[in-house]
């Protein structure tokens, strides 16, 4: 049996360190602060949570996956791309630094590797996943396997345009998926007087009709951009993820809804909807199990 591999999930105010088995089952977990801001310290925290898991898995070399935002480079040793946060991430080789095999990839397309190997789109060759939270990530699986494309930026879904005489986006695009559902535009959205989605998804529950008014055009924009990816790249599974997911049936049934009214379905049948199986663990485990199709 292949030995167990860690999954490291680099976010703005946690590093996620998981070890898992080959079936999937999360031996141990691992937290520390990021402190983003000294590249120096959450550096060594990284390290700290692979030296305590190894230690504890009485390993002495493991693989290493590494979920980050930003772009991997074309071997995935290290994020190419990553503007404006995260100063000291570009361009450092993870393998080097933590001396054991480390493989580094976008933290949109390790959540859909953890839900494809294990997850919500387990035993499927097709699949794409969006996550809807603060912003809209993405990822897409062809015949088994992460596309990542040219320049490696492939399955940025939430920037795609859905009204191209919206604001801009921070890629430059108008209207986008990300700016028609993301959290960080309710305020915009909702003319002040909402400040997050879980406040106005309250407020719908209340009967708000401002607050349904918004809700629903934003699930009709993602039905949209849904259609559009079917069309596109024709998954038998679409995965959606992140803190929005959580607002359940809310989501889902007028989701279904305009899924019926947007979707071609020339054979009769649509793409399945579902919803992620991983929360926030989604990055760690994903990761790790990048590091062992690597290994494979």
């Amino acid at each position: 049996m292949s030995s167990p591999t860690i999954g490291i999930d680099l976010g703005g105010t946690r590093i996620k360190a998981v070890a898992i088995d080959t079936a999937g089952n999360v031996l141990h977990e691992n937290y520390q602060p990021t402190n983003d801001g000294d590249d120096k310290v959450w550096k060594n925290a990284v390290a700290k949570a692979v030296n305590e898991l190894k230690a504890i898995l009485k390993a002495d070399t493991i693989s290493v996956g590494l979920s980050a935002p930003g772009l991997p480079n074309d071997k995935n040793t290290c994020i190419a791309c990553m503007p404006g946060r995260m100063q000291g991430l570009e361009n450092f080789i993870w393998s080097d630094f933590l001396q054991q095999p480390a493989y580094v990839l976008n933290d949109g397309v390790a959540a859909l590797m953890g839900e494809a190997k294990f997850g919500a789109a387990k035993n499927r060759k097709h699949a794409a996943m969006l996550t809807l939270g603060t912003g809209v990530g993405g990822a897409i699986l062809i015949d088994g396997k992460p596309y990542q494309g040219a320049f490696n930026k492939a399955g940025h879904i939430g920037h795609m345009v859905i009204n191209d005489e919206g604001d801009c986006d921070v890629t430059g695009m108008p209207g986008s998926l990300e700016e028609c559902i993301g959290n960080y535009t309710i305020e915009k959205r909702s003319k002040g007087k909402f400040t997050s989605t879980h406040q106005m998804l309250e407020a719908y529950k209340s009967g708000d009709e401002l607050a349904k008014s918004i809700w629903l055009k934003s699930v009709r924009q993602l039905a949209v951009g849904i259609a559009s990816v079917a069309n596109i790249v024709s998954p038998e599974v679409i995965v959606l993820g992140g803190g929005i997911t959580q607002a359940g049936d809310i989501l889902f049934e007028p989701l279904r809804k305009y899924m019926d009214e947007f979707e071609w379905r020339p054979t009769g049948k649509g793409v399945e909807i579902v919803k992620a199986v991983y929360g926030d663990m989604a990055g760690a485990i994903g990761a790790a199990c990048f590091a062992m199709s690597k290994e494979s």
